[in-house]
């Protein structure tokens, strides 16, 4: 017999059990972000218990999004798993199920990112394929940048340590900063989201730690990938109103091409196209999503569970 729990966290026995079907399905723990506290009651685990063991399980994220001028509530789906021995019993389906048993009128949408081993799937929970846009910019350098450019040698990705500054994410005094920016975030953009510290730090305490920089005159953080002569902006966290022309100029020296990743309040400077991504399809489902292509909208990157 099969046992339903909702959120398996403070049982350290299931927790690890969870984490070893994590691993099994996709070579992730989430063992590391519990200990340093970020595991909130955002992250609700739908799990199916059998002779002591986590067997099936469907994550809620309850999310806060920044939408049409005001907050409202969505929930992401995440960490969709079977183990391999308890598959095609439908567990997964009572599962979600019951989510939507306990979250009818709580919450506006429901969205989330399957791989495309699975498209045919979630269509037969209602769900419906979204596509997403990107938004990008190709930099024009006036003399002046040229000049910085060539002083620094013409090496792509460079910048003045004075205008931005990686952060250390293994120095708690640097970390809680970030938090702080994170918790009090006033930099809105379309589909931006707040209340969730836990899902942002998913990311920057590990995956993403080594792309977090700090922008001193701004007072505001970036997380930022540099590949070649492309920058990748995925994010801007600031505790004070900031533009994002300033956040991009910060990294100007040496990059020819902006991609953000999200969706900018003002798109008049930026060219927008479908975006593409292996084993990152939207699925969405509830009457919020009517026009959401039209709107040319994005799911900001660190804000995928």
């Amino acid at each position: 017999m099969y046992k339903l729990i909702r959120q398996c966290r403070d049982n350290e026995s299931l927790r690890q059990s969870f984490n070893r079907l994590a691993e099994r399905t996709f070579g992730l723990s989430f063992e590391t972000w519990y200990q340093m506290g970020y595991w909130s009651d955002c992250y609700i685990p739908y799990s199916f218990v059998y002779d002591g063991e986590i067997i099936a399980n469907v994550s809620v994220n309850r999310m806060m999004h920044w939408w049409d001028g005001r907050m409202r509530p969505l929930i992401q789906l995440g960490t969709v798993m079977t183990d391999e021995s308890f598959r095609r019993q439908g567990l997964i389906r009572s599962l979600m199920e019951e989510i939507e048993r306990d979250f009818q009128g709580k919450a506006e949408g429901v969205y989330l990112f399957a791989n495309d081993s699975v498209l045919d799937f979630y269509p037969k929970f209602g769900f419906r394929r979204a596509e997403e846009y990107c938004y990008e910019r190709l930099i024009t350098k006036d003399s002046e940048g040229r000049k910085r450019e060539e002083e620094n040698g013409g090496k792509a990705g460079d910048f003045d340590a004075s205008d931005v500054c990686r952060v250390d994410l293994d120095n708690e005094t640097e970390r809680k900063a970030l938090e702080k920016a994170i918790e009090e975030n006033t930099f809105l953009c379309s589909l931006s989201f707040g209340g969730n510290l836990g899902l942002y730090m998913f990311y920057l305490s590990d995956f993403m730690k080594e792309n977090v920089y700090y922008i001193p005159k701004l007072d505001a953080y970036a997380v930022a990938e540099i590949q070649g002569a492309t920058l990748f902006l995925q994010g801007v966290l600031s505790r004070r109103s900031v533009s994002l022309e300033e956040a991009e100029a910060a990294f100007a020296n040496g990059i020819d091409k902006i991609v953000l990743g999200f969706v900018p309040d003002d798109r008049s400077r930026y060219v927008c196209r479908e975006h593409k991504e292996e084993d990152t399809t939207l699925f969405v489902k509830g009457s919020i999503f009517d026009g959401f292509e039209e709107k040319r909208l994005r799911f900001p990157v660190l804000g995928h569970a």
